[in-house]
């Protein structure tokens, strides 16, 4: 295994890498006598590239100056994510190359940014679910029930009721008052925990920013799985302290579920499990 900054290298198939920002598929070594001709080498490739640079960040920007420009302006939320080639490369020295046509992601680096709202909602984490909604291409749909469990002070709730569609606010502390007052959510102020999911019943979507131990919501999530009350799932895992590698390999587990890192995401994984993944 290499590392170069935050770019490891490692052998062999790929292997589930939920912590990646944007995993590199079948990395090549280009050995290279100048800048130009590693600009040559990248386009015979494909058109599209951009740079991840540890060191050797003027060599890096004057080899971007000889490739085509590919935009980075942050996005409009609701625009769909690109979907043109994107390749990723890096100098590991003056003389050797490492590109990438293929990558995981469809953002330089991994990175997703947004054109943010400073003003209305309550605090930032709204920007995880336009990241999920936009990495998933799917989200809510105007009319679907959504229930959003330790939702205080609101900003996800805010998201999912812009869309159109029912949100179920629960939390014990109150929401913001200009979140709770938009037309389409209504506010149960008590425990996620303690929530009855017959008192609930059906619902399109279960989302989930709770600040709790991963094993606790991995119980709360079990058991409304077990309801079959809930056609989807967004869940936040947020680590205490060390990474919970156990609890989040359990959560990796789950049949037809997805566990990642989203730019917005800090010490937490997102999970998510969706009618849309789900086999036969």
């Amino acid at each position: 295994m290499q590392e170069h900054g935050r770019l490891i290298l490692a052998e062999g198939p790929a292997q589930p890498a939920a912590w990646a920002q944007n995993v590199w598929h079948d990395v090549v070594r280009i050995p290279i006598a100048s800048i130009g001709e590693g600009a040559r080498s990248l386009r015979a490739i494909q058109r599209n590239w951009w740079p991840y640079a540890p060191g050797l960040h003027r060599r890096t920007a004057l080899m971007v100056e000889k490739l085509p420009k590919v935009s980075a302006r942050p996005m409009v939320f609701g625009s769909p994510a690109p979907t043109a080639p994107l390749g990723s490369f890096t100098l590991t020295d003056e003389r050797t190359l490492l590109a990438a046509a293929r990558c995981d992601s469809p953002f330089p680096n991994g990175e997703c940014h947004f054109v943010e709202d400073k003003a209305t909602p309550p605090n930032r984490a709204y920007l995880k679910l336009w990241d999920a909604f936009t990495r998933l291409g799917v989200g809510p749909r105007p009319g679907e029930l959504c229930l959003d469990l330790g939702a205080c002070p609101g900003g996800w709730s805010w998201v999912i009721a812009s869309l159109g569609a029912q949100v179920i606010s629960v939390d014990k502390a109150p929401l913001d008052p200009r979140i709770a007052a938009m037309p389409n959510i209504s506010v149960r102020q008590e425990s996620a925990f303690g929530l009855d999911p017959r008192a609930v019943g059906p619902v399109d979507w279960l989302f989930s920013d709770i600040i709790c131990y991963p094993e606790r919501l991995l119980g709360l999530v079990e058991r409304w799985r077990a309801t079959g009350l809930v056609r989807n799932f967004l869940c936040t895992i947020k680590f205490q302290g060390e990474t919970d590698f156990a609890t989040a390999r359990a959560f990796a587990a789950i049949p037809d579920s997805r566990l990642f890192h989203l730019f917005h995401n800090k010490h937490e994984l997102t999970w998510v499990l969706l009618d849309s993944l789900r086999t036969a």
